[in-house]
């Protein structure tokens, strides 16, 4: 008989708390949710006042079975799921389940999986927190509601299986609104005037760029008026107005959210959101180290706050002195945001002593990348600021100003062990050195070159890009950023172009039924505020209930009124110039779960159907042929000829350029993808 059971949600992380408690402590894991709403219908009874439906989830029946039979001859029963919103639902399911009394003092949480933490928080339980339980009970709920009504409208207006869901159609409309922006977009143009200047005491050469007259700024449009600035400098003399020399200090970044560590992944490691939040979730709950055996290597990975505690910023400092001396050391504290929840501390290493390069054989090479990370820009958020010198000059021509700015980098701080990247890197932290010069000094012109450019749209949006929007408007919190782009991927409503998210045709015309149908919903202010209110349940402000009823009664009267105006709509298909190889009509364009087809509109007498074959204007570099686009499997673009296999073995992972020699080793790469996956389907 165990005197104590605790139950978590995953083996890894019962396996290592058993080696923490040992004894006759018994340690199980409930597989994650063991009991939802049913999927065959809403599961929400709005008739008695929003009560939800909650079934045992299929499949679960014989885990169940023994967590009650484990739980009946147990002494006490301690539940142990993740410390957040989403893992004191599943306690108090578990609660239900065991025939828990609802004021039992049984819930545990563990911020970091260690020992020390472990064996205190065991000693201090508490009772299930309701307001948590219930703001991810009203989440469930309403995004229930409004998936389980409108998506069958898209099942009857556009195609079978879709769906709908609060944040994730909001997602897609940001991704839809971007790219209506890019296409929208008129290119203007623009020129800059560089000037390649040389200092004769130093003979060192440095460039300066234009800048305007008379100390006033001035945009070049045209090449008029790059003519008349050249025409008008001919024959100046380059003279240095004025220097101005200066300290610039820059600070490291706080350590990690999960967002910021989900936008960080993304681009220094090239990791996607679900990758990020599976290794980080093994590296929170138990690996086995040296000296240590199974341990947690992180704390909590599901957070929105920046705060560390007094013993991590302690342990910080002790090895900052150490390893890099007492003037790299800077206590910092950081501001948390206004809407954080900040239930948790910041992702941070549970052992500062526990070095990457430590635990590097211990770790598989994603995770080591992953903690590498997440320990460097820990440490780094407890560095002193980095100090550059920097030196502007102002070049006088004719009473034209040229500009030339330099820096240097005087005391590396932080930076000697990390550096932010960013989406539009704005921080230039390029060393660029000036000669030593002086006021009135004269200066040798050896090249003036003006280029031409032209305004460019707004970039399409990236996994790291989405979230950080995503986070700055208020939709989603840290648990939901990475299912919701999960799931708009695997909708096929948007696609990955490289690293770039593009809504695809099926999602153009979702996003357009739902956003000139529910426009009072699928919007980012009316998704922010809901957030807010389930911020307001967790923290005992509202009752969820009173959330849910002030959201239907105008969500039903708006869904009444667009099924009607929907009733007689018929959403006719795209007719293409192409005739049906069996009964000659014109083909039709088609939405599939792989995206646009061409079908017949005979259907059901005529079934013909075929893909649409996309080209580029580039020909094959083996046969001169036409280049086609197609997809893997996991909608990855590759170029095949259309005289594959028969008359030309070309195809490759990269668009070919004109000109250039293909390597016909890359074939065996392809050709291994695309037919592995021919094979699985035919077994």
């Amino acid at each position: 008989m165990a005197d104590k059971l605790i139950i978590v949600e995953s083996p890894a992380k019962a396996n290592t708390i058993k080696k923490f408690l040992g004894g006759s402590t018994k340690v199980l894991a409930s597989m994650g949710h063991i009991r939802d709403l049913p999927k065959s219908k809403l599961g929400v009874n709005t008739e008695n006042d929003f009560e939800p439906e909650y079934i045992n989830i299929r499949g679960k029946g014989d885990l169940i079975k023994q967590l009650k039979k484990e739980a009946k001859i147990a002494k006490k029963v301690y539940l142990a799921t993740d410390p957040d919103r989403e893992g004191e639902a599943i306690a108090w399911h578990l609660a239900h389940i065991l025939e828990i009394p609802e004021d039992s003092v049984c819930r545990v949480t563990f911020n970091e999986i260690t020992k020390e933490t472990v064996q205190s928080s065991i000693k201090e339980p508490r009772k299930i927190d309701m307001n948590l339980t219930d703001a991810q009970q009203a989440r469930r709920v309403l995004d229930r509601i409004v998936g389980y009504k409108i998506s069958p409208l898209l099942w009857k207006k556009v195609k079978k299986g879709l769906s709908a869901g609060r944040v994730q159609s909001v997602a897609v409309k940001l991704i839809c609104d971007r790219e209506k922006e890019i296409e929208e977009f008129n290119p203007e143009e623009y020129w800059n005037i560089y000037a390649s200047l040389k200092d004769n005491k130093s003979k060192k050469a440095f460039d300066a760029k234009f800048y305007g007259i008379n100390d006033k700024k001035l945009e070049i449009h045209s090449q008029e008026e790059v003519d008349k600035i050249l025409a008008e400098i001919k024959d100046g003399e380059y003279i240095v107005k004025n220097i101005k020399k200066a300290e610039k200090k820059k600070n490291p970044a706080p350590p990690f959210t999960t967002s910021t560590m989900q936008q960080e992944a993304s681009r220094k490691l090239n990791f996607t959101l679900k990758r990020t939040m599976s290794i980080a979730q093994g590296l929170y709950e138990g690996v086995r180290v040296p000296e240590k055996g199974t341990v947690g290597l992180i704390t909590y990975m599901r957070t929105d706050s920046t705060r560390i505690s007094d013993e991590a910023r302690k342990a910080a400092k002790k090895y900052i002195e150490a390893n890099y001396g007492v003037k790299y050391y800077e206590n910092r504290f950081y501001k948390t945001k206004q809407n954080a929840q900040d239930a948790h501390e910041a992702i941070r290493p549970t052992y500062v002593e526990l070095s990457p390069d430590k635990v590097k054989n211990s770790l598989t090479p994603e995770q080591y990348k992953l903690y590498n990370l997440i320990y460097n820009r820990f440490i780094a958020s407890q560095m002193a600021t980095a100090i550059y010198d920097t030196t502007a000059v102002d070049i006088d021509v004719n009473n034209y100003i040229f500009k030339a700015n330099g820096q240097t980098l005087k005391f590396k701080g932080f930076m000697t062990l990390y550096v932010e990247d960013e989406d539009n890197n704005k921080d230039n932290d390029e060393i660029i050195t000036l000669p030593d010069l002086e006021i009135n000094q004269k200066l040798d012109v050896k090249k003036i070159e003006p280029k031409q450019s032209f305004t460019e749209p707004p970039a399409r949006y990236t996994e790291a890009s989405l979230v950080k929007s995503l986070e700055e408007k208020g939709i989603g919190r840290p648990s939901t950023y990475s299912p919701t782009i999960t799931t708009i991927l695997e909708r096929r409503y948007i696609e990955k172009d490289k690293k770039q998210l593009c809504p695809t045709e099926l999602g153009k015309v979702v996003n357009k039924l739902l956003t000139e149908n529910f426009k009072d919903i699928i919007n980012v202010e009316f998704t922010a505020k809901i957030e807010q209110e389930f911020d307001e349940i967790a923290e005992g402000k509202q009752y969820w209930k009173n959330v849910i009823r002030e959201f239907y009664g105008p969500f039903s009267v708006e869904l009444d009124k667009v099924e009607k105006e929907l009733e007689h709509v018929v959403l006719v298909d795209e007719v293409s110039d192409v005739p049906c190889d069996k009964c000659g009509r014109m083909m039709v364009y088609k939405y599939g779960r792989y995206g646009k087809f061409l079908a017949c509109p005979g259907f059901p007498e005529c079934r013909n159907a075929k893909p649409i074959i996309e080209t580029i204007d580039v020909p094959c570099p083996c046969c001169g042929g036409v280049v086609q686009v197609r997809k893997t499997k996991r909608r990855k673009n590759y170029y095949i000829c259309e005289n594959n296999p028969e008359k030309c073995n070309y195809i490759s992972w990269n668009k070919p350029k004109i000109g250039e020699v293909w390597n016909s080793s890359e074939a065996n790469d392809v050709k291994d993808e695309t037919q592995k996956k021919t094979r699985k389907r035919k077994k």
